[in-house]
């Protein structure tokens, strides 16, 4: 079963120098979605969090998820560039984002937001990761729809050719992790959320979070194209996989040791 890449323009409409993409509107739509929906969780957690201090968050959520993104992207796939053209951080409008990038800014935008309004860090960042999946959902929709992060060629019964790459058939690999690092991730989350008590799941959740989307991204990488100008490390792993192996171990470490701490 093939498929042909349909022929969507990544740039919505524009006005003059203003362009609107389906990328940054997918990044619109999942920090409001995300806001929403961490709303109603907060209210599980018996409102530990004000909705004005939500809102609030909101604002330093995007911050870390942007800067982090960006610099993320910058220093883990173009440092040579970077080195040679220092300017070239700033030029968000000539690049991409990182999500291993995105993922540390919001952590510290997390530990930031916790020690300034006395909050427990994993009560935000358990919040965070159920919502998460919502834009990594969205960001893989719109990295199929720019034709970015190609699969390998495959004759896999179902495949995609992309026209304006060339008439090979390869993995819809932007599918399968919206698929497994979307729909997939954020069902298990959620329910897990809702199937244990609060004391089960302060840090639980975001461990969860670290160890599936680690294991999700490292295997559907192999079926991905390699970034072409860095290539495989050791001829056989990616600079995503790299990445994602510390996430599996640091939530491994947290599963270990709230499995090991005295309840209160």
């Amino acid at each position: 079963m093939n498929f042909i890449q349909p022929a969507i323009d990544p740039v919505i409409f524009s006005l003059n120098f203003i362009e609107i993409r389906w990328y940054s509107l997918a990044y619109i739509f999942a920090f409001i979605l995300g806001s929403l929906l961490m709303k109603k969780l907060n209210g599980f957690y018996g409102n530990v969090l004000k909705n004005n201090e939500l809102d609030n968050f909101f604002i330093w959520a995007v911050l870390g998820v942007i800067i982090g993104g960006r610099i993320g992207y910058v220093f883990f796939y173009q440092l040579e560039l970077f080195l040679e053209q220092p300017e070239y951080l700033f030029q968000i409008w000539n690049g991409g984002m990182s999500f291993h990038g995105g993922l540390l800014g919001i952590i510290i935008s997390i530990y930031l937001f916790s020690k300034k309004n006395n909050i427990e860090f994993f009560y935000i960042s358990d919040l965070v990761s159920v919502v998460a999946p919502i834009g990594l959902f969205l960001g893989r929709i719109a990295n199929f729809i720019n034709t970015e992060l190609i699969g390998k060629p495959t004759d896999f019964f179902i495949s995609v050719v992309y026209p304006s790459v060339d008439n090979l058939t390869r993995h819809p690999s932007q599918i399968y992790e919206a698929f497994f690092e979307g729909i997939i991730l954020f069902f298990i989350l959620t329910l897990y959320f809702f199937k244990n008590s609060k004391a089960n799941k302060i840090g639980n959740i975001s461990a969860l979070f670290l160890i599936f989307y680690s294991i999700f991204r490292f295997f559907i990488e192999f079926l991905r194209e390699p970034d072409s100008h860095l290539g495989l490390f050791f001829n056989m792993i990616s600079m995503g996989q790299i990445l994602s192996l510390p996430l599996l171990i640091f939530g491994i470490v947290i599963i270990r040791y709230n499995a090991n701490k005295r309840p209160n």
